[in-house]
């Protein structure tokens, strides 16, 4: 267990299915979806929807993220599959920059029966959305077969 007098640089992340994980902390993360959609408006609410003690939330909500959440100001590279026609490029670019990322690099391969793998390394720092809201956006330009996440730093 880390203190909190421990470098940032020492802390170590898992990435766990939430069914291996013990109950408390998929609770934690119902509360966190409670709150965040509007469905409970207080932690007393939530918790008690849930049927998570405060004490539980409070000892473990900044220690439980959902993946997503660990992206923001990061470095991730996101890998496309798309269709082969003018402009698809220029789509992803433009979601990109409407969601205030800072594109550092951008690779396409030659495209191979109508489609071509593209990735686009982006800095996730000032960007005004989640990644996952940016993935599902960048995933109704149409053309874009496919996009995922394919690391992060």
């Amino acid at each position: 267990m880390l203190k909190d007098s421990d470098k940032q640089s020492d802390i170590e992340y898992y990435l766990v299915k939430a069914e291996m994980l013990p109950e408390v902390f998929c609770k934690v993360m119902a509360v966190k979806r409670l709150l965040s959609s509007g469905k409970a408006v207080s932690i007393n609410e939530a918790v008690k929807r849930i049927g998570l003690s405060r004490s539980a939330y409070y000892k473990y909500k900044d220690a439980v993220l959902p993946f997503y959440e660990t992206t923001q100001g990061r470095l991730v590279t996101l890998i496309f599959t798309v269709e082969n026609f003018p402009g698809i490029l220029s789509g992803i670019i433009n979601s990109l920059a409407n969601a205030k990322a800072n594109v550092l690099t951008i690779n396409q391969n030659i495209p191979i029966n109508g489609l071509a793998d593209v990735s686009v390394s982006i800095e996730t720092d000032r960007m005004n959305t989640k990644i996952k809201n940016l993935l599902d956006n960048l995933e109704r330009i149409p053309g874009v077969r496919s996009c995922r996440m394919l690391a992060r730093d």
